[in-house]
């Protein structure tokens, strides 16, 4: 017999019941709160046609999940069996009712996990089933969620208003025309979606396909990329563009936090080896370094916000990655060291209040260690919240125990979902809400802070911080 599926209404709070009731307290002043979603991954183009379709149950929460995909795949299930696209062109499941079949046979994996949590929330808040997936029921709500798709009210423009999102922030190439969101603001419709620059494409220059990435964005700058000033000269115009666009801010990805200051000479040299196909490792990883640098000054120059994630060890399954391209769900932490690497870029705009810096780990160990405290000291810098696999509860938990004491409240952003999921948002930004009002119940029950200080905090976390720090008011 399937299980009901049922959301506590006092879920994620502490048993004390002191804490408890004061959690709850904080969490009904912020429950409501309008979305502010300033960092993610959805797909802008969803938004410019409006009457675009999810398509099925499938394509909506499966296939473009690596959330979803990766715990299936640990478990044996082949991503052909889920209807994930091999480069080669191979055949794999199409029939989106079979593939729905085995994610419903195998929902309790995702037990205690983030997935399951939001996937949960999702499934009975947006789409109103009411029993947990399994075996037997797998069809039924399979229909149920197809006619829901069918309908006006699942269009993606319709859950945005009714999600309650301010703002949505995309993520998009240097290289990127931003027709969506040109389409967007000619429609006339007033969701805010604004794009996001990210240059990881043209500043790795050991990244697959590098060179057709620097021709494109020649084309697309109208600068001929000769040497490193042309270059640098290219990415402040795509930047102008983007901000022009509506852009707050930009992001960038690496694997250490390395941070290095060339001379135009030298990031010539190197960019002169790698145009002609000769560039080293070495290069590879001083280049960026040195890049990470001149995001930072252009930042200073033109306002937008920079956003740095680091410590991905990216497509670590080699297999995965030749036979389905990247973003499989095999990207695995990495230890990261911050106080000497981050000091090149430091020292040289660490204490310039006209940049906001936003550094994201994947490695918790720094932060106590060095993230707290060089956030607790340098005006520049910034902590964005915690980040992919720590993007749960007591990832949560965590964060809050570990930064918040030396770096200060408003040392960090606030929440961002980073999520391409779209109707897993509001589930998202409601444990956050949740969490947050369960630690700060916890410091009033404690006598750290008053009420009044709470509610007031309660409140930045779930919606000004951000709002503040990506220059969104």
């Amino acid at each position: 017999m399937s299980r009901k599926l049922v959301l506590r209404e006092d879920r994620f709070f502490d048993p004390d019941p002191r804490t408890k009731e004061i959690a709850m307290y904080l969490y009904k002043q912020v429950a409501n709160l309008p979305i502010v979603s300033p960092h993610g991954h959805v797909d802008p183009r969803m938004f410019a046609d409006p009457d675009y379709s999810f398509g099925s149950p499938a394509e909506l929460l499966i296939i473009p999940d690596h959330y979803v995909f990766r715990m299936l795949y640990s478990q044996g299930i082949r991503l052909e069996e889920l209807g994930i696209k091999r480069k080669d062109g191979a055949p794999v499941e199409s029939d989106h009712r079979k593939i729905w079949q085995r994610f419903a046979e195998n929902f309790h994996l995702f037990r205690g996990t983030p997935t399951y949590i939001w996937l949960e929330q999702e499934l009975h808040d947006v789409f109103g089933v009411d029993e947990v997936p399994d075996r037997e029921n797998a069809q039924e709500i399979f229909d149920r969620i197809q006619q829901c798709l069918e309908t006006p009210d699942y269009r993606p423009r319709r859950l945005f208003e009714r999600f309650n999102i301010e703002v949505l922030c995309t993520t998009d190439p240097a290289t990127s025309t931003l027709e969506y969101h040109k389409a967007i603001m000619e429609s006339g419709w007033q969701g805010k979606i604004l794009p996001t620059f990210r240059p990881d494409d043209v500043i790795h220059i050991d990244a697959p396909g590098w060179r057709e990435s620097i021709d494109l964005l020649g084309e697309r700058s109208g600068i001929d990329i000769t040497n490193y000033r042309s270059f640098v000269r290219a990415l402040e115009e795509r930047r102008s563009f983007f901000k022009s666009m509506g852009a707050r801010a930009t992001d960038m990805a690496t694997v250490s936090a390395h941070t290095e200051v060339l001379s135009d000479r030298e990031a010539d040299d190197i960019l002169q080896r790698a145009l002609h196909g000769t560039a080293s490792e070495e290069d590879a990883a001083r280049f960026t370094a040195h890049m990470v640098v001149e995001n930072a000054r252009m930042s200073i120059d033109d306002g937008l916000v920079m956003q740095w994630h680091v410590g991905s060890y990216r497509n670590h399954n080699a297999l995965l990655f030749e036979r389905f391209g990247p973003d499989m769900g095999a990207d695995i932490p990495v230890v990261t060291e911050f106080t000497r690497s981050l000091k090149p870029l430091l020292d040289r705009f660490g204490n310039d209040r006209r940049l906001t810096l936003i550094l994201f780990t994947l490695d918790e160990s720094t932060y106590a260690r060095e993230l707290a405290p060089l956030a607790g000291h340098y005006p520049a810098l910034f902590l964005g919240p915690p980040w992919w696999f720590h993007d749960s509860l007591n990832g949560m938990r965590r964060y809050f125990d570990q930064v918040m004491e030396t770096a200060g409240l408003y040392n960090t952003v606030g929440f961002n979902d980073d999520t391409r999921a779209f109707p897993s948002i509001p589930a998202r930004h409601d444990v956050w809400r949740r969490t947050s009002s369960n630690w700060l119940g916890g410091l009033v029950v404690c006598g750290v802070i008053g009420l009044e200080d709470a509610e007031e905090m309660a409140t930045e976390m779930a919606y000004s911080l951000p709002k503040r720090a990506y220059k969104l008011i």
